[in-house]
């Protein structure tokens, strides 16, 4: 009969078929170990089976990580929206501390405006979960140092490390009193297999592990770098730094190539290491609060639906503006233009949810389906339209704004557009013959993002003496805000009161900021929350990448190769004059430039 020294933990171990060397060696192990010695040793308690979360932010020094992603992931933090065991791991080619990492990113988090209190006591804590790894981006080795340091804070035992244990335990026995009569029973057991195990081990490409109660270690990959190293970063993160024993997703950021050609070669490449449900590729876009209740709108209220279809609307306008011009990156701009920068992503995606069937289920394949749908039903670009543009040199009020040439990074050549207007029609049953207007510019008068749904004109109006001989002046308008000041309008004719027939035209306005009082949440913060947890409705699938480019491709290979040159507009102004007759061509009115800016 052995003797079980004081304080040690005697657990039965259940007999196994078929028990391979290294798996009984590890249940050894595990029985005779003193479970305040194996957390002090392993760092984390064997009993709790929650699992972990590592999340590598590749580019942690960038804009993009510096200025959305880290306070995004606090946010969530913040919100307790995050796993319990979570590690923030930021991986560059920068040469950086942890401390250094720490203080970079605090500068960037700030707390929800209506959840002030222990502010800087959550900021301590989750700057405490943040680490810097130092690494090139084509390095396997870099990464699979960066794997050893994610498994120490998974709490992840590696057989490598299993060796090293064996003689910690033999220290720990030694000063047992009756260790030799324990000697010759467990640990004599142990050893007898510790040749076998150091022949296992050699065989081992990717280690078992032994982790907190056997729970999964999960990774996830924010790829915030230029899309040229992207594969590069994928096959070594994949080959040496993916979750043993649980998953291991990759966000990926846009552009997601520059035409038809490359962005099916990005694809094909990424699937060379990842399947398709491990590749989130991320448009900020759907992530905003307004898209995302596009499709509450549209599919819960009954007023609604009825309503969306050739029938009653007779144009739909998608809008995006910045009231600012490249600022310093015209040389990334340069090489993609606002086409491909905002309105085959952004504002196509947007489109799509827009004008898709009623989905089977909210599952994310059913969405994604529907939107497929509709690309696949739109018609090809014809240049004729597309109205391009660039903006020029403007002073106003004694001050003088630069020519998008005049950025240094730019050719003084270029005929990169800045701004682009579109139509695009959707030949099914729905929508055949409505044209759904684009427009997407910088430098522009102001900042907004907004969706215009224009409503056919009353049939026989009583009322059109009262609007004179403008019968668009009389058009109710349905507006999604998008950004900023969110919000949802519709413009309604209304009698406005007194004793004479004067009509007017209001706005039943739904104001984001009056109606909730909650902060409304960043996109980049909806979007890693779901990549966490697995949920894809609001992340682009390669089908449905092929079937945007397929609309886009055939327009900018035509625009490229007859070298069109861009109507230039002057910084602050509302673009090019091109637009307006793009839009009179298919009778339509900009919404954007009507009496209700105030709204």
């Amino acid at each position: 009969m052995a003797i079980r020294p004081p304080g040690a933990v005697a657990t039965k171990v259940s007999p196994v078929e078929k028990e391979t060397p290294i798996e009984k060696l590890k249940s050894e192990l595990l029985s005779v170990t003193s479970s305040n010695e194996w957390d002090e040793k392993a760092g984390f308690d064997i009993n709790e089976n929650e699992s972990t979360v590592s999340i590598t932010v590749v580019g942690a020094s960038g804009d993009l990580a510096k200025k959305k992603i880290f306070p995004a992931l606090f946010a969530l933090y913040y919100e307790g929206c995050l796993p319990k065991h979570f590690t923030v791991y930021g991986y560059a080619r920068s040469k950086m501390t942890d401390a250094e990492l720490r203080n970079m990113v605090s500068k960037t988090l700030t707390c929800r405006i209506d959840k002030r209190e222990n502010c800087g006591e959550k900021m301590e804590e989750f700057l405490k979960r943040c680490f810097y790894h130092s690494g090139q981006y084509d390095s396997e080795e870099n990464f699979a140092q960066l794997d050893k340091k994610l498994k120490e804070h998974e709490g992840v035992v590696s057989d490598a490390d299993l060796l090293s244990m064996i003689i910690f335990q033999s220290d720990v026995l030694v000063g047992y009193r009756g260790f030799r009569l324990f000697l010759s029973d467990a640990l004599c057991t142990m050893l007898t297999y510790i040749s076998d195990f150091i022949d296992e081990l050699s065989l081992c490409q990717k280690s078992s592990t032994l982790s907190r109660g056997g729970k999964a270690s999960n990774r996830l990959f924010y790829l915030s770098i230029p899309p040229n190293i992207f594969i590069d970063a994928v096959k070594c993160a994949s080959s040496s730094a993916s979750s043993g024993n649980g998953w291991t997703r990759v966000i990926v950021e846009k552009p997601f190539g520059r035409d038809s050609d490359s962005s099916a070669a990005l694809t094909k490449a990424l699937k060379q290491y990842l399947t398709e449900d491990q590749i989130f590729r991320i448009d900020h876009y759907l992530g905003k609060e307004l898209v995302e209740n596009l499709s509450v709108l549209r599919f819960s209220n009954l007023i609604f639906e009825p309503l969306w279809s050739r029938q009653y609307i007779r144009n739909v306008q998608l809008i995006f503006s910045e009231d600012f011009g490249t600022e310093g990156r015209g040389g990334y701009f340069d090489h993609y233009g606002i086409i491909r920068d905002i309105m085959q992503n952004h504002l196509l995606q947007i489109l799509a949810l827009f004008a898709m069937e009623t989905p089977v289920s909210l599952d994310a394949e059913d969405i994604r389906n529907e939107k497929v749908k509709v690309l696949r039903s739109m018609r090809p670009l014809q240049l004729e339209d597309v109205v391009i543009g660039q903006y020029k040199s403007h002073s106003k009020g004694g001050v003088t704004y630069p020519a998008y040439t005049d950025d240094k990074t730019v050719p003084k050549d270029s005929l990169t557009p800045t701004f682009a207007a579109a139509a695009l029609f959707i030949d099914n049953a729905r929508w055949d013959g409505v044209p759904f207007l684009m427009k997407a510019g910088k430098a522009l008068h102001n900042k907004r993002a907004e969706i215009r749904v224009q409503f056919r004109h009353v049939p026989g109006n009583l009322y059109n003496r009262n609007f004179g001989t403008d019968l668009d002046q009389a058009t109710n308008e349905l507006v999604i805000r998008v950004q900023p000041d969110e919000a949802i309008y519709l413009k309604i004719n209304n009698k406005v009161p007194g004793l004479g027939m004067r009509l007017d035209c209001s706005n039943l306005n739904l104001h984001y900021a009056a109606r909730y009082s909650k902060e409304i949440p960043d996109a980049y913060e909806r979007l890693l929350l779901d990549a966490i947890e697995g949920e894809r409705r609001l992340f682009i699938r390669s089908d449905e990448l092929d079937a945007a480019w397929s609309l886009f491709t055939p327009v900018l290979a035509e625009l490229e190769e007859k070298k069109i040159m861009p109507e230039y507009y002057p910084y602050g102004s509302r673009g090019p004059v091109g637009a307006h007759y793009l839009a009179a061509r298919y009778n339509v009115r900009w919404g954007d430039l009507g009496l209700d800016q105030s709204a």
